[in-house]
């Protein structure tokens, strides 16, 4: 089996690059847009065929939450165009997409975990274009899986897990949002949830995985404070309006996991514990 992964030096491309070897009879081709560039339909028809691709998981996507208000453009072209490229091209040798997408196509004013089929209401720039490109994958890739995710974080690049610890040793006292809830996702669960996937026989639809359990980004903070051992930082609970960004964010963001968990008969790790995990390994 021959998997491209697109986007790979990103937090969840690298790591399933970490937990490919386990996977001896596969071979992967890790790609970032030095060695292919997916707003170009015809560089990826020649790569697909050349290196005999039978399924693609695309981890590249515009994630600028903020910027993208200003930048609308580029986000639609790498977050809409280029994974309905990459559809279209894995469809014609009859190829598989796995397509990972966000919890930001709904507009947070729920009480209950979202699932999979609940309304979507996007009420950002990246949002939109995140909803646009499942919706082209779909289209031209019948048998794609798309997984939507949230409050992801890693021991790669910069993420809301490494900014706190910085803070937290840089700053007597941080503001941090208590009214937005939802539940982190660690990169290296979903890298291994999306690998069990193929590895059973993907099947079709739309799926979504964070990791288990609730909480706000206060709550998120302290805990990461609490488990790196930073105790002189004091963390002031603010109101999403005494911090106003450029975007839209969701109040309330909450997964629901039933329909990955029964489809490929996993389990999910507690946020904290998973958390816990990689600050132990950022320590390191």
């Amino acid at each position: 089996m021959n998997i491209l992964v697109t986007g790979s030096n990103g937090q969840l491309g690298s790591e399933i690059r970490l937990q490919a070897p386990l996977h001896k009879d596969w071979h992967f081709f890790f790609t970032d847009v030095e060695e292919l560039d997916i707003t170009k339909p015809k560089e990826i028809q020649t790569f697909i065929q050349i290196k005999k691709i039978n399924i693609i998981i695309n981890c590249a996507a515009f994630t600028a939450v903020d910027k993208a208000e200003s930048q609308e453009e580029l986000c639609d072209l790498l977050n809409h165009k280029a994974p309905g490229y990459l559809a279209e091209a894995i469809q014609k040798v009859g190829g598989s997409l796995i397509h990972i997408s966000t919890d930001y196509v709904f507009d947070g004013t729920n009480h209950i975990p979202y699932k999979e089929d609940f309304p979507t209401c996007p009420n950002s720039v990246y949002g939109c274009t995140k909803l646009k490109g499942e919706k082209a994958v779909i289209t031209a890739c019948p048998s794609a899986i798309i997984i939507r995710t949230a409050w992801l974080y890693s021991i790669f690049g910069n993420n809301f897990v490494k900014t706190m610890i910085r803070l937290g040793k840089e700053k007597e006292e941080l503001g941090v949002i208590f009214d937005q809830i939802g539940t982190p996702t660690y990169a290296a669960d979903l890298a291994k949830v999306i690998l069990d996937i193929i590895e059973k026989s993907p099947i079709p639809g739309i799926y979504h995985f964070s990791n288990e359990g609730v909480c706000s980004w206060y709550d998120f903070t302290k805990t990461i404070h609490r488990l790196a051992g930073i105790k002189d930082c004091h963390i002031k609970p603010l109101h999403t309006e005494e911090y106003p960004t450029p975007a839209k964010r969701p109040h309330y963001s909450v997964l629901d996991k039933t329909k990955i968990k029964d489809t490929f008969d996993i389990e999910i790790p507690w946020w904290e514990d998973s958390l816990k995990i990689c600050i132990d390994k950022l320590k390191k």
